[in-house]
């Protein structure tokens, strides 16, 4: 993996989420596409289930589901998001990126969010497999 692919596969999670708040991509392609199978995530308002250890769940968080505290994280809707990285560290097996990712609303209101993400290739696509975000 090389840094580039890092912020193309940061690309693809930020038009995602867009794309989720939108209607024209569904949480489960989204997740399908971006996220290995057993993925480990530490949602941003996350508070009593702090934590998030399979697909169904993350679903739950982006777009509302069986987790009573989600209300849908991507259905906000954000209109841009951007990711400023602090450092990427690449291998061949597995690479992290850390930093801020900034969600803009419909009302031209920014969220900066720290973020921590771990990335592993599947089948030749870089997918994330850690996923830690929380407001300062």
């Amino acid at each position: 993996m090389t840094k580039d692919d890092i912020i193309k596969a940061q690309d693809r999670w930020a038009k995602g989420v867009i794309k989720i708040g939108q209607g024209t991509l569904s949480a489960k392609q989204f997740i399908k596409d971006l996220y290995v199978q057993y993925p480990l995530m530490k949602p941003t308002l996350a508070k009593e289930q702090a934590f998030r250890t399979n697909l169904e769940e993350i679903a739950s968080y982006f777009v509302g589901g069986h987790i009573l505290e989600d209300k849908g994280f991507a259905l906000k809707p954000w209109i841009k998001i951007r990711f400023e990285n602090v450092k990427i560290i690449t291998d061949t097996i597995q690479s992290f990126a850390v930093g801020h990712y900034f969600f803009t609303d419909e009302n031209d209101q920014v969220t900066r969010v720290e973020y921590s993400f771990g990335y592993v290739l599947v089948d030749g696509v870089v997918k994330i497999n850690l996923h830690h975000s929380s407001l300062q």
